[in-house]
């Protein structure tokens, strides 16, 4: 990942401008470690740090079209950039970036090319010709991107480079693009499911296998070393297994030998420690196992908000012990890893789905959840190994992945505990291949864990520990005064809160975090599936009481955790009951 900073139409062109531009670039540095770029264009300044993942030799930005009249600053990856290059003949590359093709695209298309870009990435384009500019994002905002307004308008890939200099600032919304021209926001990423009408498409398993070969593979394009994160459940694992077989089919054609390295973080004795190295094993990856300890994880906190820049309870339980893995893999000198995000977005994989009412309501909330990622995992994702000069890329959230996923018809994504399907299902099946299997049963069969459950339960138990120490029952009494926006509901809240005022105190950046009611990661909108979620308000799996395995203690007249409570029956189905396999 990069860093990019764009300010444009400065009203003071002073030296000292310049110099200011150039010091809060590099509160970016983190991002971007191997080099550093700034172009100025008359009141115009576009900067850059760079990760050198593709072309490290002559990738260094801004980048140019040939008469260097169209300057760009990019952070993310072009997948496709060799297909786009390939049709831009009348064009001349200055160099081998992927992100070189978005100056060309632009003189040949104008404005009229996002869709065009297969890819993650957020990017600032100055037309000096006539001195306009865009600025876009990507699909589902996997890269992030802020857009503020002082005497100027600054773009920029973290708040922490724009929130002192602007009176007011926000989010910039993917899928979106800017242009100076009209003054104003337009959405370019138009996908059929936006709409959120109930597809009708058959489920096809091995089109769907076939769509996730592809993502991951695609992902691959790197010149530097590189890895999986997993963490033993089923997405990570997915990613681990498709990436790892295609690096043995391929005899080692990536520059770095035909053995996969994987990475993992938790607690001593935690969940995803030992599913993780049983998946290593089973691939024959090069497998890293990183314990922390509670106290680590609590000590990192502040850094952590720092970077993460929120004070959403659940990101930040799963960016600490992500932000202390990243620091390791960056210290055996890897610079890019795939990871699992966005499954249980759009396969309904939260423990909270199996209470949805019906395939409507299931289909909207993957909608939902969809369109938020930006708030949440992709920004966990991408901040928190950012922090550390480490590129994560998300084969889930594929635009041609998620265009087939989310036309299948909801009804075979639902939870249906009489034919065996569990959370998640579709996916399974899809690589249920009992010829060349992809996974041990168990594996591909493994309850939905959340990343801050899977870390070791006994990390959210401290971390509330540690937050009732600092937080009193009086200040929780009065939060709604001190807080009166997105007010904190428990002391982990409130704790976090604080940390983040401290860091960001200024009103426009506490409205750049989501709030509202969630249990087990669900929507408000969610919370509305069963009347105890209400009472028991907290993002971990575990609080979805009576499906997973190590609920919170049950209150009072409820069934036991991962007990039916019509059938009294246990939510896991037998490994393989009721299974539809893949017809070829």
């Amino acid at each position: 990942m990069c860093g990019i900073l764009a300010v444009l139409g400065v009203a003071d062109v002073s030296l000292a401008k310049r110099a200011r531009i150039i010091e809060l670039s590099r509160r970016l540095r983190h991002r971007g470690p191997d080099w550093s770029g700034l172009h100025c264009h008359q009141d115009c300044y576009l900067a850059h740090q760079r990760l050198a993942i593709v072309d490290p030799t002559s990738g260094d930005q801004p980048l140019y079209n040939e008469d260097k009249s169209i300057v760009v600053t990019v952070n993310g990856e072009i997948y496709n950039h060799e297909e786009l290059k390939a049709k831009l003949t009348n064009h001349q590359f200055q160099t081998g970036s992927d992100c070189e093709v978005i100056a060309h695209l632009y003189e040949e298309y104008g404005e009229e090319f996002m869709d065009m870009l297969d890819g993650m990435f957020s990017f600032v384009l100055l037309d000096t010709r006539d001195k306009t500019f865009i600025a876009a994002r990507d699909a589902i905002g996997i890269c992030p991107l802020y857009m503020g307004w002082g005497l100027d308008v600054w773009f920029s890939s973290e708040m922490k480079a724009l929130s002192d200099d602007c009176e007011r600032f926000i989010t910039f919304p993917p899928g979106h693009l800017y242009s100076s021209k009209t003054g104003a926001l337009r959405r370019w990423y138009n996908p059929p499911w936006f709409s959120e009408s109930i597809p009708s498409t058959p489920y096809n398993a091995l089109l769907l296998r076939e769509m996730f070969e592809k993502s991951v593979i695609k992902r691959l394009m790197s010149d530097v070393p590189f890895g999986v994160l997993l963490s033993g459940g089923l997405d990570s694992s997915l990613v681990a297994s498709v990436a790892s077989r295609h690096l043995e089919e391929t005899k080692g054609a990536s520059p770095w030998g035909n053995k996969l390295h994987t990475f993992c973080i938790g607690l001593k004795g935690s969940p995803d420690l030992k599913a993780a190295r049983e998946v290593a094993d089973y691939l024959n990856t090069v497998h890293h196992e990183f314990h922390f300890t509670v106290q680590e994880g609590i000590d990192a906190l502040e850094e952590v908000i720092y970077h993460i820049e929120t004070y959403d309870v659940t990101t930040i339980r799963a960016s600490t012990p992500m932000f202390l893995m990243s620091r390791k893999i960056k210290s055996l000198g890897v610079k890019m890893v795939l990871s699992g995000e966005g499954s249980d977005e759009i396969f309904g994989g939260y423990l909270y789905f199996h209470k949805a009412p019906n395939k409507k309501e299931f289909h909207e909330e993957t909608c939902r959840k969809i369109k938020a990622l930006h708030l949440y995992d992709c920004l966990r994702a991408n901040k928190a190994t950012s922090a550390w000069g480490v590129e994560a890329r998300v084969p889930f959230l594929d635009k041609s992945f998620i265009n087939v996923a989310m036309d299948i018809d909801p009804e075979w994504k639902m939870i249906r505990r009489d034919l065996g399907r569990i959370e998640k299902w579709v996916i399974r099946n899809a690589f249920d291949d009992e010829k060349r299997p992809y996974l041990p049963k168990h594996i591909l069969y493994r309850q939905k864990e959340q990343f801050s459950d899977g870390v070791g339960y006994s990390w959210i138990d401290g971390l509330k520990d540690h937050a009732s120490q600092h937080v009193s029952d009086s200040m929780m009494m009065n939060a709604c005064f001190v807080y009166p926006e997105n007010t904190p509901t428990t002391k982990e809240g409130y704790y976090y809160r604080m940390i983040f005022e401290k860091v960001f105190p200024k009103p426009a950046a506490r409205s750049t975090v989501p709030g509202g009611p969630s249990v087990a990661c669900s929507t408000a909108k969610a919370v509305e599936w069963d009347a105890a979620w209400s009472k028991n308000l907290d993002p971990s799996g575990r609080a979805a009481l009576g499906v997973h395995d190590a609920a919170y203690e049950d209150t009072p007249g409820e069934a036991p955790a991962a007990i039916d409570p019509v059938t009294h029956n246990s939510l896991r189905p037998a490994i393989g009951e009721g299974l539809v396999k893949p017809v070829a």
